[in-house]
């Protein structure tokens, strides 16, 4: 018994060991960057910061929010975020329990195409073309239309269909029910895993998106916050032409901005995440042993 009792210390421990680095290698880049954006410009200029704060001070995000255009920039990505998600978790919603449906006969040759995007695209040129053509450029439409699907998104979504009963949709139909009824009071109230998953992907997506708006959105009223902090740092940079004492603390002041913008940038995502932890894991596991 002892000799088993040691055993089975010694397999945990080799689990718990290198899970607590990898936490601890998760945590400590969130806590480095946070003390360093509470620390005192000037300290943590000619002092080295490890992890706790060097002294107390919110100038750096007084800085920030003290910028009238942030709060709408703020705006447009929440709008951004909640809006784009939701056309992405229907449309992905529909196409995946299409495609897991046995009896739709094109869903093979509609999976081989959904899947081809994956290898070949288009690119970039042809891409500003369409969205231009389309006569959403410079519009909220060109962060929300032009990905709206993704194709690895809709293949854990497709997988996780597959392995519910087929016996439900079959005895709905017996009862009248339509392939939209089915979906919509059926496979929706049992597949809050997978939303779950697809909503977290894909909002985290929105909300870090910053490309699609250098690209499509020239009307600064339309850039999400990622463009916004990323143009105040490139902004605040010109002020250093100041001379003196004046010039040495708006430089402090700047360096310390970029983790305050990274702050920022995060919390947000850092509070919805445990909400939906239970049904992400959940998803992603369920997802991964049915493919």
């Amino acid at each position: 018994m002892r000799h088993h009792a040691r055993s089975e210390f010694f397999i945990q421990l080799i689990f718990i060991v290198p899970l607590t680095l990898i936490a601890i290698g998760c945590l400590y880049p969130i806590v480095y960057v946070f003390s360093k954006s509470i620390s005192e410009a000037r300290r943590i200029a000619f002092e080295t910061l490890w992890l706790f704060p060097k002294g107390f001070s919110l100038v750096g995000y007084g800085e920030i929010f003290n910028q009238p255009s942030i709060w709408k920039a703020y705006g447009n990505t929440l709008f951004y975020t909640f809006f784009g998600t939701l056309i992405n978790v229907v449309l992905t919603t529909m196409l995946a329990y299409s495609l897991s449906r046995k009896d739709f006969t094109a869903r093979n040759v509609l999976m081989f195409l959904v899947t081809f995007t994956m290898l070949f695209s288009g690119g970039l040129i042809p891409t500003f073309i369409l969205v231009t053509k389309l006569q959403i450029y410079n519009t909220v439409w060109a962060m929300l239309l032009p990905e709206a699907i993704a194709v690895w998104n809709t293949i854990i979504a497709r997988t996780f269909f597959v392995g519910l009963p087929d016996m439900l949709a079959e005895s709905a139909k017996l009862d009248g029910a339509n392939d939209l009824v089915i979906l919509a009071k059926i496979i929706i109230p049992m597949s809050k895993a997978i939303i779950a998953v697809l909503i977290i992907f894909y909002a985290v997506g929105h909300w870090n998106s910053y490309l699609t708006a250098l690209l499509y959105l020239p009307d600064s009223d339309l850039h999400p916050l990622q463009l916004f902090l990323a143009k105040l740092l490139v902004n605040d940079e010109s002020m250093l032409e100041a001379g003196g004492e004046e010039a040495l603390d708006i430089t402090f002041v700047t360096d310390q901005l970029k983790y305050v913008a990274i702050m920022i940038a995060i919390i947000p995502i850092l509070c919805i995440y445990p909400i939906f932890q239970k049904y992400f894991i959940k998803g992603v596991m369920v997802g991964a042993i049915k493919g």
